[in-house]
């Protein structure tokens, strides 16, 4: 295939804001995790694929592959989807007691 650039499970794109390494990247439908630091605008690696423990709002009690959004505003994983963005589905439950919950992004 003369136009196959790479597998997609991870991108270099611009920073849309300063990222920190581990945090959620959102730039328009792309949604994935920080492999590292970026100021933005700077190049940064965003994983696409995988499983990630995120910061949750506390108040969700999490099931088992509920869909996972990020509420930028919290800087949160959340299962309220008004005004927020799908990362993903959780691959465990996650109480209220919980502080993090398991996320497999989307991709």
């Amino acid at each position: 295939m003369r136009n196959y650039i790479q597998p997609g499970d991870s991108l270099t794109i611009p920073a849309p804001s300063t990222i920190t390494a581990g945090a959620p990247v959102i730039a328009g439908s792309i949604v994935g995790i920080a492999h590292g630091d970026a100021a933005a605008g700077a190049s940064v690696d965003v994983a696409m694929t995988g499983v990630f423990e995120l910061a949750k709002v506390a108040a969700d009690d999490v099931t088992l592959g509920a869909p996972v959004y990020w509420d930028a505003a919290q800087e949160l994983a959340t299962i309220t989807d008004t005004g927020n963005t799908l990362m993903g589905v959780a691959v465990e439950a996650s109480a209220t007691a919980a502080a993090t919950v398991r996320v497999r992004l989307a991709g």
